[in-house]
């Protein structure tokens, strides 16, 4: 048998994506594939492709259409191969293969069946697959830190939002086999473990009947890894007994995710999170009493169809009120499939990005003044990058989750994937700097 084909991946979208990259890259390896980063030498590239919003796409087109003029045969893997797929098939030629979100433990096979010269198509509709621990997996991040997913799919249907048509309804993995896992990343020196699904908040409910949650991470708090951060926390899952959980188990940080979209109850209910409408303000001041170290994360999309002036001022008065200390604005865009592509009272996006703006806007001096507060103190690093030429370090406190939030730039000894203890003595909107601290730094934040 003559020898394999060199594959490399280019891995677009989110951390969900990441972690199917990672479990493509660790069959073909298992299978006794040379995998490259150069997608120059490959023999085969998979792109794994994000279909979210038009801008993602946008993206994932693009790095198409330069890889089919460089002559690559390429696997078109992820939500854009679940979304699209004759269009996919009939408009490049150059396809040797689609792969949908729940096929990607079929990788070795497809690349088998393409060597064959046969066209593949692996998209099964409705998603039901999910990895578990006993699945090859080649981490691509930095190598303190690890995403680990505790369920895959969403039973909700935001009227925004294509995910549960791309990657089916929620389908969660056994708390022990999480656990399993995530012993199995720390042995490997994992310093952080990032929870993530759709809804980490009804993590189990498809499994136990009901959101086990607090049990995942009361069992996690066994696994010797410094922290564990979750993502994608639905407010109203977090619960007395979740909130529990998360101020009694020392490895998990009180940092919330949570995907607030909008504050104005018209809004949430014409985006179809009912659910949500007229209780963020009684959730966050819950969340706040119960657990007063908490870093507040969450995302809002203005400009949904039908948002006013008005509603947008509720919004921009909310963001005061509650000062998270990071927020990301995204303009809506219209998503063919869901209920609201066709809704009427669409905006301008030149509306939108003024809209935009002034949230952003709004949101930097309190996050500014977050940053602030850290000065003086000495909060643990994780540290993740050097700068060769300055001999600075870069890094993340537990305030900071990786790619969404802010870095800390560091001078003075350290290792890489390593946690170290540094005092912080200068802030920006979104960045902390400080050095290694020594014996003659005052003590600070644990």
């Amino acid at each position: 048998m003559g020898k394999k084909p060199t594959i490399a991946i280019s891995h677009l979208g989110c951390e969900k994506n990441r972690i199917d990259t990672e479990h493509m890259l660790g069959l073909l390896v298992r299978a006794g594939y040379e995998v490259d980063t150069n997608e120059e030498l490959a023999d085969y590239v998979i792109v794994n492709t994000c279909s979210f919003i038009q801008a993602a796409r946008e993206e994932s087109v693009r790095t198409l259409v330069e890889l089919a003029e460089a002559n690559k045969k390429i696997v078109i893997a992820g939500c854009m191969a679940q979304h699209f797929q004759e269009q996919l098939l009939e408009e490049l030629p150059e396809a040797v293969a689609l792969v949908g979100t729940g096929d990607y433990s079929k990788i070795v096979e497809v690349i088998e069946r393409a060597q064959a010269g046969e066209r593949v198509k692996e998209v099964t509709p409705e998603p039901t697959y999910i990895a578990d621990e006993t699945t090859p997996r080649y981490r691509t991040t930095t190598e303190g830190v690890a995403y680990l997913r505790v369920a895959e799919g969403c039973d909700y249907r935001c009227a925004f939002c294509i995910i549960p048509h791309l990657r089916g309804n929620q389908r969660s993995r056994s708390i022990e086999s999480i656990v399993a896992e995530a012993h199995q990343l720390a042995a490997e020196g994992v310093q952080e473990i990032i929870l993530i699904s759709q809804i980490t908040t009804n993590y189990g409910l498809d499994l136990y009947g009901e959101p086990r949650l607090a049990e995942l991470l009361r069992a996690l708090g066994e696994v010797d890894v410094p922290w564990i951060r979750m993502h994608y926390a639905y407010p109203t899952g977090l619960t007395p007994k979740v909130m529990a959980a998360i101020k009694e188990t020392p490895n998990v940080l009180p940092y919330l995710d949570l995907p607030l979209q909008h504050s104005h109850p018209d809004i949430l209910r014409a985006m179809n999170r009912p659910f949500q409408a007229g209780v963020n303000d009684a959730i966050i001041e819950r969340i706040k009493t119960a657990l007063p170290d908490a870093v507040l994360r969450t995302t809002f999309i203005v400009g949904f169809p039908g948002e006013t002036d008005k509603h947008f001022e509720h919004l921009l008065q909310f963001v005061k009120k509650h000062e998270f200390d990071h927020a990301g604005v995204f303009t809506f865009s219209p998503e063919e499939g869901t209920p609201a592509y066709s809704l009427p009272s669409q905006l301008p996006q030149e509306v939108m990005d003024v809209r935009s703006d002034a949230l952003m806007e709004a949101q930097q001096p309190i996050s500014l003044k977050k940053n602030q507060a850290e000065v003086g103190k000495v909060v643990p690093v994780l540290i993740e990058q050097e700068n060769p030429e300055t001999g600075e370090f870069i890094g993340r406190s537990a305030r900071f989750a990786p790619e969404v939030d802010g870095l800390v730039y560091v001078q003075g000894p350290a290792r890489l994937g390593s946690l170290v203890p540094v005092a912080i003595t200068g802030a920006e909107v979104y960045d902390l700097y400080g050095h290694v601290a020594t014996a003659a730094d005052p003590l600070g934040a644990k």
